[in-house]
Order: structure tokens, then sequence, then C-alpha cells
């Protein structure tokens, strides 16, 4: 064969590795997965910075986020999705009771066997497992529900932080003798209405140490326990005593989050993971919003309920589980959590090895932290500790916060909602 003849298939060869390699880099950005995560603006905000730095390190890969609403529409979303092999490759969604209901064992990967895994607390792999499977990593750190407060009001009546509910009915009274809403609340979104109710749980525990072993085995009734009928008690003497905005029924959770920020309100029964939204929206009013437990009976055993955050979690049905787990360890590192630290205001100690706090935590977060320092008192919500967690309770606590509904009937009701799920997920004793 000539020199020339050599030449020309040595062209054509390299021609083909060069257009090989092309295809090969092709194929490499061609890595696209989405992530479905919920509407609330720190969601959103988390989400997409720890994508953004994902990509960053791994130019190859793309993520698509796509939004949900929050409470039992999304819910519904997300079960609808995985049953019908419609779920992203990624998606945020709560652990506990929830997530045990779209039957993690069927739907989800399990992550037990990787690595990544070992420096995630146990505390928080207790509440994303099913049987021997482990299926998410957290979200965000451990947050609690309790009440927020303004401090700039307290300051102005001379108030100090309740540990009893006594104090905290007491001080109410004073904030609606200056003219000012004392309770917030926002039923305009329905899942609110909860917190009263699921913070109080550290205060049912305290009375009733094996009470979640017990409902989950259904021998213990919101019903047939005061101190659980009290819950739903102390939701009705706040509307009682008039504490309320007087837009309870259709403001929003964005409302509530600007009345406490702004001094139109002085407390707001939520979910530590308002804490970035909080920051993100009122950076010059954060440091004017405290935080303290839902008060008992008991100063001596003022403590507070513990919400484990949500997780991330890729379906079976994914097409790209070995990326998407890549994705789910960067999230799982020191170095993610330094990206949520920078994205938003951290609400609670991480949860994941190796993860520190910033020096400049908000006013709330100091408040939370001694909490959970030695000596402080707390709990986790019922819903980590028990499968079971009824859909309708946010029905439920809009009616007895309304005046529609008496306690003892919203209990009794919760335990019937709670019936059919812990039949529906095959418990025993139901």
């Amino acid at each position: 064969m000539s020199t020339k003849n050599n030449l020309l298939l040595a062209g054509f060869a390299a021609g083909l590795l060069g257009m090989t390699a092309l295809s090969s880099a092709a194929m490499a950005q061609s890595v696209n997965l989405t992530m479905l995560v919920d509407n609330a603006s720190h969601t959103i905000a988390i989400s997409e910075a720890l994508v953004n730095a994902f990509e960053e390190k791994n130019p190859d890969v793309s993520i698509e986020i796509e939004t949900r609403p929050g409470g039992g529409e999304g819910d519904n979303i997300v079960k609808t999705r995985l049953a019908t092999g419609q779920m992203t490759d990624i998606f945020w969604y709560n652990t506990g009771s929830l997530l045990q209901a779209l039957n993690p064992a069927q739907t989800l990967v399990d992550l037990s066997g990787e690595a990544f895994m070992d420096g995630i607390a146990d505390s928080f792999k207790q509440v994303v497992s099913a049987g021997e499977g482990v299926y998410g990593v957290p979200t965000r750190p451990a947050e609690a529900g309790g009440i927020f407060y303004n401090t700039k009001i307290y300051e102005q009546l001379g108030l100090s932080v309740p540990k009893t509910w006594d104090e905290f009915m007491a001080n109410n009274e004073k904030i609606k003798a200056a003219g000012i809403p004392a309770v917030i609340q926002t039923y305009g979104e329905p899942w609110t209405s909860q917190v009263i109710v699921l913070a109080d749980y550290y205060n049912v525990q305290s009375a009733h140490p094996d009470f979640a072993e017990q409902y989950t085995a259904g021998t213990a009734k919101f019903a047939t326990t005061p101190e659980a009928v009290r819950s739903f008690e102390r939701l009705k003497a706040v509307a009682d005593g008039g504490y309320f905005n007087e837009d309870f029924g259709a403001a929003t959770y964005e409302d509530g989050l600007r009345m406490i920020a702004q001094g139109e309100g002085a407390h707001y029964p939520m979910i530590t993971f308002a804490i970035p939204a909080l920051s993100e929206g009122y950076p010059d009013q954060i440091n004017d919003v405290g935080f303290f437990a839902l008060p008992g009976d008991s100063a001596e055993d003022n403590g507070l309920t513990v919400w484990m955050p949500a997780g991330f979690y890729i379906p079976q049905t994914s097409s790209n589980v070995d990326v998407a787990k890549q994705f789910l360890a960067f999230v799982a590192s020191p170095e993610g959590c330094a990206v949520q630290s920078e994205a938003v205001a951290v609400n609670g100690p991480y949860l994941i090895e190796g993860c520190e706090l910033p020096e400049d935590v908000v006013t709330s977060v100091s408040d939370l932290l001694p909490y959970f320092e030695e000596g402080g008192k707390n709990a986790p919500a019922l819903e980590f500790l028990s499968p079971i967690k009824g859909p309708i309770l946010e029905q439920l606590t809009v009616e007895v916060g309304s005046g529609i509904r008496e306690p003892a009937d919203a209990a009794a009701l919760y335990d019937e909602d709670v019936r059919k799920q812990a039949q529906q997920l095959g418990l025993s004793g139901w």
C-alpha cells in the first residue's frame, strides 16, 4: 500500500477517533436529571444553591427543578407521580409518617449501602428507614415546632419569654390590650393551623413516655388521653381569647412571616424551617424574631418538640440512579452544608458529620440551641416516632381554631382518621 494511502487511512482513523471523542463528549454533556421540590421560598433557594454547586463540580450533569404545592395537595401529587411512574429523578419530601405512606421499600432506592450514609446522624436515619432499608438524606438541619415571637413587642411591653402555658396566655392578654394581634394564624394555607397541636407533643410525651409506642399499637388514643386532647384545647384557648389577627381565615404563610418580622403580630406558631424565608424576606428584621418552645404546664419541664428535616429521595423509576446518588452524596457532605449555610439562614444543628454552624446565626437559632445542648430537653414530634399521621388533621385544626368544632370532638375524629391509615399500613392492633 502506498504511503499516500497509509496517510489517508491514518487520517480516516483519526477522524473516526475524533468523531468518537466528540460523541463521547456530547454524551457526557447529556446527563439530565429532574428534581421535584415544594414551592416554599426557602426550599427553592436551598435546592437551587445545591444544584448550582453540584453542576459546577460536575459540568457533565444538569438538573432541572420543578416545584409543587405544600400540604395535602403536594402529598397527593407525590403519591400520584410515584404510583404512575412519573416521579422525577430526585425529589424533596417529608420524613417520618408521611414518608411511610409512600411505601418506600416498594417505591424508593435503598441507600443503606452507600458510603455517604455513614456520616448521617442515626436520629435522621431512623425517620427515613423502613425495614432494613434507608431511603433519604437530610435536606436541612434539625428543626423544631414552637413559637416565633417579636422581640421588639416583648421589649415594648416588658414581657418575658414564657415557660408555662399560663404565662403565655398572660402575655397574650397584655399584647391584646395594647391593640396588637397576639397570635398570628394563617388558615389561608391550612397546614399552618396544625402547629400548636403538633408542637405540644413534648408535653404529651412528658406525661406519657410510652404514648408513641401505644399509639402505634392502637392502645392509646388522642380522645382518651387528656394531655393529647389538651393540645386541641390549647388551640381553642387562643382562639377563644380573641388573640388572632382579624384576617386569620384568609392569611397565608407568607403573610404570617411578614407580620411576625415587622411586628404586626407578637407570636407566630410555626416550625423553624421558616427561618431561611424570614432571613431572605426580612433581612433587616430577622434578629427581631426570637423563638421559644410551646409551653406546657410545668416551668421545670419546659421542653421542645423537634422536627427532623425533609429528605432527598430517589424513586426506583429513575433512569439516572447512579448520578442521582452522586448528588445526594454531595448534599450529605460538609461541602453541601456550607453551600446551604451560604444560601439561606441556618435554622438549627446539622445532622451530618463535619458540618459546622456559622458564628453569626440569627436570634431564633440562638434561642433554639439550648434545647439541644447538654441539659436541654427535647423530644421528636409524634410523626417521627410513629408511622401514623392522619391526613385530615389540618382540616380539624382549622375547625377548632375557627370555633366550628370542639377539641374533644376533633380528637375523636382524628382517632378515626388515624385508624383508617393504620389499617392501610397493615399495623397490628387496629
